[in-house]
């Protein structure tokens, strides 16, 4: 099973990229992970976990980041966020705010920079705040599955 990890914003679940590029806030994340088989060799695994970014966060880049022991070569990772407030999502009744998908490297590995906050017109605007959960699809060989 592969571990997916959340860098923190403050001391929670996002990473400072550009500020202090030498230094990071790290908490590994609990994860809950399913399977779900495509034919009798692949699957696609999916992790989903929690994110905060807290009130008030200064820090503007996030990432998603993880490796993939088992992976099948030339399918991305899939990452989608969703909001757990339905109100700061008009008109979305699923809380989806974000979605992307990002290739992996030879070894397996993955990492996926966004935004959390943005300067507009000399302001800090937060573009996520508050609680979501991310959910990570990977398709995998099913046989080295432990």
């Amino acid at each position: 099973m592969s571990k997916t990890i959340f860098f923190g914003s403050s001391f929670a679940a996002i990473l400072l990229i550009t500020l202090i590029p030498s230094f990071t806030f790290a908490d590994e994340q609990i994860s809950e992970t399913s399977v779900i088989p495509l034919d009798g060799t692949t699957a696609i695994e999916k992790t989903t976990i929690q994110m905060n970014i807290p009130q008030g966060n200064t820090l503007p880049w996030a990432f998603v980041e993880g490796k993939v022991a088992n992976h099948v070569a030339d399918y991305p990772v899939i990452i989608q966020i969703y909001d757990n407030d339905d109100n700061q999502v008009s008109g979305n009744n699923v809380g989806a705010v974000h979605f992307a998908q990002t290739q992996l490297g030879p070894n397996g590995e993955y990492e996926y920079k966004f935004r959390v906050a943005d300067n507009q017109d000399g302001q800090l605007v937060n573009i996520f705040e508050g609680d979501y959960t991310v959910k990570i699809f990977k398709v995998v060989y099913l046989q080295n599955l432990a």
